[in-house]
């Protein structure tokens, strides 16, 4: 008996470390993810550095009558912006932490519904 309850209190540290080790992993991963969103809108960020300005040197050496150099700048600032908004998780529409709040909020749901399983 005292081995039994030596061997489940043994197999509970381990569980207890292979949690850890989890919740490790699944921090890792999460920084992993948000260091490539970072690359990726700074690689837009720069594109947009470079690319506009030399548009706007097109636009105004060949045809400098009709400004249409405006159209990308707006319409690709726009799309930067809301790159930048996901990036660095600024939802103004939803609030902050709104994705959170409704992940619980369903979970909890679901848990209060589905006590039998």
């Amino acid at each position: 008996m005292k081995k039994t309850i030596r061997l489940i209190g043994s197999n509970f540290k381990k569980l207890k470390v292979m949690q850890s080790n989890y919740q490790q992993e699944q921090k890792y991963l999460k920084a992993k993810e948000q260091v490539e969103k970072l690359k990726g809108f700074y690689a837009n960020l720069i594109c947009y550095c470079i690319v506009i300005p030399f548009l706007i040197y097109i636009n105004l050496t060949f045809s400098p009558h009709f400004y249409w150099f405006w159209f990308p700048v707006f319409g690709w600032g726009m799309g930067l912006a809301f790159h930048a908004m996901d990036t660095y998780k600024y939802n103004p529409f939803l609030g902050k932490g709104w994705e959170d709040k409704k992940i619980k909020e369903l979970m909890d749901e679901d848990k209060k519904y589905n006590n039998w399983k």
